[in-house]
């Protein structure tokens, strides 16, 4: 990397001084760079620390580097202004002859502007309300310009606010940093411009000698995987080179994009594979036990025959739980697939061998209902079954926990009221978690720290792409339930506009004659002056007073108490109610067989994932059932694209890919509290090859024949990113 530097007006050093090896894991406030005085360290921190995903007193200069361009722009070309083009991007090296600035518009805005020439010919070349380039364009001064060029009236070509680079006075040799080469371009960066943080990038590389990037890979990784150093790969992923393939560049698959992707998720599967290991090296805490008594206790509670994708789980479970090694175990199904019953099954396999068994969901709702299901499927049994959640009235709580304490309770139902200080259970055995992806690896963990080591089974009716899969639960074996009970219906799904929305109360009103019970939902409770949608509680009074008079109308959001929700859903399940106005709240856990229609207002909204949700609440009895998905003329492309998907198919599994794709991990499962690595470089959907190379190394490198030497390194490393492990691992 060239070490003779041009200048800025802001920046007149002529020396470079080279930084040795621990600025890099040095902060950023403190690494002694010239660049970074007192206030820029501070924005910059701060920036670079959101990206990192750590405070910003934490942010160091290695996680700076690892901010990586959002595209590139050649600029290497440096045309004679005779050979310019108008409608065309390109550089030109002029000499200032003409320089000022005036005011147009009537006062409110100023330009300043130069004149330019080189031996073939004159631009000229403006700025909007940057006065302050007087200082930097002076009569004489020679500079490099790139934008895009236009012939004006007069004849003349012409730029306006393009980029420049002021060159040496001496003539010496110079290496441009935003003219005359392959430019990378940021996105927005906290309070830092573009061609700030490529200008202290460019100074941080250029002060690094060459080699200094310590290799953080074992070497024979490098090698088989023919993947670039780390030192020239950090290099070449902020500065391509001249003769590389800018395209393989915009496309995230030069030989530097790929270093860098793989080392991203060569360190998070690494972070998974030694969380496993860690696993099964655990002392087994409960010794669970199938006999014939068990078998038929586990049959007696079946209200149906099981399909053959649930024998197949539950054998899978339960070989889990009669195993040495403690289970962890990730269970998946499309919504209405049966994996409540599965999951009850193994409870009463531990409760037959004398542990107590709990099961945590994430909202006081769908606890209710779950609790409701599993008393009913138990009631014959004898065992107690209690509701444990943070609404409970003081003494009932008390009640509770001390039933817990002793062993009283067999299986407990709640939210996170479960793993709340004062709670401990008397002999734990089977932690059951409700869609996991709402709750986060923290409180997994809770959980199972209060047993003696039980065994998990984390459930999700959210279908998990399998590169997803891998980096949120790859600690974790995944069973899916790919086969639905006999009797449930296809449900037909349809877009419509406002424009269909009278055709649409009559249909309804069609089949609430014909017996037929209604959700429809709103993505608001109440009002917004934010935003123009129509909300669950207006449209409830609405279809009351003004559409359906003579039907009766329920109401349900998250924000009822619960003794309310429970009374509302307990008078639509018992057919009381024919339209339930709702939120998302009712997105999982209602099973009513007797609703045949799912309105969701508003579709355009809501994510792929959270739709087809909504609409797995219909279709579970043996009537046709219909999800209308009702949007706004102004959609987005994606919108567009997210409705016609529903439209095309039911597969939950499909749907996930796609929505993976469209939205990102992040966006998918909900926040970053979720266990989702914030990758910086790698892409789950475009990356998977990376993804299945590098988890299939780190399982090697843990593996039976491992390396002694490069193991104790590679984890000594992983020990010390503790921000990456905590965000990869939980």
């Amino acid at each position: 990397m060239a070490k003779a530097r041009t200048t800025d007006s802001a920046d007149t050093r002529s020396d470079v001084e080279p930084v040795g090896l621990a600025t890099l894991v040095a902060s950023l406030d403190r690494c002694g760079i010239p660049l970074l005085g007192p206030k820029v360290a501070a924005k910059l921190s701060v920036a670079v620390g959101a990206h990192a995903g750590c405070r910003a007193s934490e942010a160091t200069v290695e996680d700076l580097l690892a901010v990586v361009p959002l595209r590139y722009e050649d600029r290497s070309n440096l045309r004679r202004i005779s050979d310019l083009e108008p409608e065309s991007d390109a550089s030109i090296d002029v000499t200032v002859e003409l320089a000022g600035g005036y005011p147009v518009a009537g006062g409110k805005f100023r330009i300043f502007e130069i004149s330019g020439v080189d031996a073939t010919g004159k631009i000229r070349a403006f700025w909007w309300n940057q006065l302050y380039l007087a200082n930097t364009f002076k009569i004489g001064t020679r500079a490099v310009l790139f934008g895009h060029w236009k012939r004006n009236r007069k004849g003349v070509l012409e730029v306006e606010n393009p980029e420049y680079e002021v060159l040496p006075a001496d003539d010496s040799e110079s290496a441009t940093i935003h003219t005359g080469r392959r430019v990378p371009i940021y996105r927005k960066f906290g309070e830092i411009r573009t061609r700030q943080l490529r200008r202290i990038i460019h100074d941080v590389l250029d002060r690094l000698p060459d080699g200094a990037v310590d290799e953080t890979l074992p070497a024979d990784l490098v090698r088989s995987r023919r993947l670039a150093s780390r030192d020239s790969a950090l290099r070449h992923i902020h500065f391509p080179e001249a003769g590389d393939d800018l395209q393989r560049y915009a496309s995230s698959t030069s030989r530097a994009h790929r270093r860098m992707i793989y080392e991203e998720f060569f360190w998070v599967a690494l972070a998974l594979s030694a969380r496993r290991s860690e696993r099964a090296a655990q002392p087994k805490g409960p010794c669970f036990e199938v006999d014939q008594r068990v078998r038929d206790a586990v049959r007696a509670i079946l209200p149906f025959k099981p399909t053959g994708a649930q024998k197949r789980v539950l054998r899978e479970i339960v070989g889990d739980m009669t195993s040495s090694k403690p289970m962890n175990r990730l269970l998946q199904g499309d919504v209405g697939s049966g994996k409540t019953i599965v999951a009850v099954q193994a409870m009463v396999v531990a409760i037959e061998n004398g542990y107590q068994t709990a099961l945590m969901v994430p909202t006081e709702l769908l606890a209710e209902q779950h609790a409701r299901t599993i008393k009913k499927l138990l009631a014959a049994t004898g065992y107690r079954v209690e509701l444990v959640t943070g609404s409970m009235a003081a003494k009932r709580k008390r009640e509770l926990r001390d039933a817990l304490a002793s062993g009283d309770i067999d299986l407990a139902v709640g939210t996170h009221a479960l793993i709340q200080k004062g709670v401990a259970f008397s002999k734990l055995g089977l932690a059951v978690i409700d869609e996991q992806h709402r709750f986060g690896v923290v409180q997994r963990s809770e959980l199972i720290r209060l047993g003696l080591s039980p065994d998990v089974l984390v459930m999700t009716a959210t279908p998990i792409p399998r590169s997803l899969a891998m980096t949120v639960y790859g600690d974790l074996d995944v069973s899916v339930i790919d086969e639905l009970p006999p009797g449930r219906t296809a449900v037909t799904t349809r877009v419509r506009g406002e424009d269909s929305r009278r055709k649409i109360y009559a249909f309804l009103d069609d089949e609430i004659r014909s017996g037929r019970q209604v959700y429809v939902v709103y993505p608001l409770v109440q009002d917004s002056e934010k935003l123009d949608l129509l909300d669950a509680t207006a449209m409830a009074d609405h279809l009351q007073r003004e559409v359906f008079p003579s039907l009766t109308i329920g109401l349900v959001h998250g924000r009822m108490k619960p003794e309310a929700k429970d009374e509302v859903m307990r008078r639509f399940v018992s057919g009381e109610i024919e339209i339930l106005v709702a939120t998302t709240v009712i997105e999982v856990g209602m099973d009513v067989p007797n609703a045949s229609i799912m309105l969701v207002e508003h579709a355009e909204r809501f994510g792929l994932s959270q739709l087809h949700q909504l609409r797995g609440r219909v279709g579970r009895g043996s009537a046709q059932s219909y999800c209308i998905l009702l949007a706004g003329n102004k959609r987005t492309t994606e919108a567009r694209e997210r409705l016609a998907i529903m439209e095309k198919t039911t597969d939950g599994f499909v749907i996930a890919e796609k929505d993976l794709e469209l939205r990102g991990p992040g966006e998918l499962l909900g926040t970053r509290q979720h266990g989702v690595p914030a990758f910086r470089v790698g892409n789950l959907v475009r990356d998977r090859e990376l993804l299945e190379a590098a988890r299939t190394d780190a399982d090697l490198l843990l593996g039976p024949r491992r390396r002694t030497k490069e193991t104790a390194a590679c984890l000594e490393r992983l020990r010390r990113m503790a921000r990456f492990r905590q965000a990869a691992v939980g």
